[in-house]
């Protein structure tokens, strides 16, 4: 595939993810935090059941950057650990597949804790 229809797929595939999450908002008494961990969910049963590959191979970061991506390189990575190392590597094989996101989303909230003042809503 060309760079641009790959941008089309990431943009289409990721626009339809978006709008799951936008209708779960707009049509479901959801919070936010239940719709994250309805995504990120899905995300590891989509993988577990290898119906999530298919969309990361034609949507690229259009599918792995939302939250279900997150579940799915979750789901990912305690499969092969599971292979490599048994149960042990199921249970460990996620968190070491998400190790540099996590660390990432720790860090960065820290430094903009330090940077920028809270303001409480009204």
């Amino acid at each position: 595939m060309s760079s641009f229809t790959d941008y089309v797929f990431a943009f289409l595939i990721g626009g339809a993810i978006c709008t799951v999450g936008q209708l779960l908002i707009s049509l479901t008494r959801f919070t936010p935090a239940r719709i994250l961990v309805l995504f990120v969910t899905s995300g590891v049963i989509l993988t577990g059941l290898g119906l999530y590959q298919p969309i990361v191979d034609i949507g690229g970061a259009g599918a792995t950057v939302p939250l279900t991506g997150f579940g799915y390189a979750l789901g990912k990575g305690a499969i092969e650990g599971a292979k490599e190392s048994g149960l042990l590597g199921a249970l460990t094989g996620g968190i070491k597949a998400t190790a540099a996101g996590i660390t990432a989303a720790i860090a960065f909230g820290y430094i903009f804790a330090l940077i920028f003042r809270p303001k409480t809503k009204l």
